[in-house]
């Protein structure tokens, strides 16, 4: 079955069970899969927390990650506008700079965004339900885009509760969990594979969300190499030409 809406750019939101859990090493490896297939392939990160300061800009390592692996270039005011430069909750960044995180604002960007490309990769902040405001958190913000999502799953300790909940989470949001990437961040853990074996059997049966690919640890990791580990076949995409003419 095709997770895609054929009425709109098939977009995902990659989410992940934790912040420095591989999100953006997932993201930018999707990107480079769809480059490489012939996609006119945009990236987001609409909020971004912990950048330095070259001269006036301010410069975010995750989201340069993700604008060199995808091959549709905008303006940063479209694809992260809200970036700030202490590297804390975006709830609390925010505040402290007197910035109000507004969702309806992100979607228009987004709408930019896909507007001007095949497809559009949208990484969110930290886990799946951290604050923007008193109110809402990261999972409004995927209601509110509605796309099919992508989890990040770090395979460390504690990961198999983290990600199942995160699952249930996204499945009480009424989201679409179309797969799942594992990412290997902690080289020297026990029972590596029986934890992604656990993993993968659950969100099947219970999500059927597929393990879209295992990326090991990476001493040198690069979206080229992670995107080698990654099955595309599980998202179900038509051809990019045919999109293009649904959009013509």
């Amino acid at each position: 079955m095709n997770p895609f809406d054929q009425n709109q750019a098939p977009s995902l939101f990659v989410t992940g069970t934790d912040t420095e859990i591989g999100k953006s090493l997932s993201a930018s490896a999707l990107l480079h899969g769809f480059v490489a297939r012939g996609w006119r392939a945009a990236a987001m990160k609409p909020i971004a927390a912990g950048a330095t300061r070259d001269g006036e800009r301010l410069r975010n390592d995750d989201v340069e990650q993700l604008q060199a692996a995808a091959n549709v270039t905008l303006p940063l005011a479209l694809t992260t506008p809200y970036l700030f430069e202490e590297p804390a909750a975006p709830h609390l960044v925010a505040a402290a700079a007197k910035v109000k995180l507004d969702l309806a604002h992100i979607v228009s960007c987004y709408r930019q965004v896909a507007a001007q490309a095949d497809l559009v990769v949208v990484e969110g902040v930290g886990g799946f339900r951290v604050p923007l405001d008193d109110h809402y958190d990261t999972a409004d913000l995927a209601v509110a885009l509605d796309l099919p999502i992508v989890m990040t799953v770090g395979i460390r300790l504690g990961c198999i509760s983290h990600a199942l909940l995160t699952a249930e989470a996204i499945a009480a949001r009424g989201l679409r969990l179309v797969g799942w990437i594992a990412n290997c961040v902690a080289p020297d853990m026990r029972h590596l594979q029986a934890n992604i074996d656990t993993l993968r059997l659950r969100l099947a049966r219970d999500h059927a969300a597929p393990l879209l690919g295992t990326i090991p640890y990476l001493s040198d990791p690069s979206a080229a190499r992670a995107a080698a580990y990654l099955n595309f076949d599980y998202l179900h995409l038509a051809p990019p030409h045919a999109v293009a003419l649904q959009k013509d």
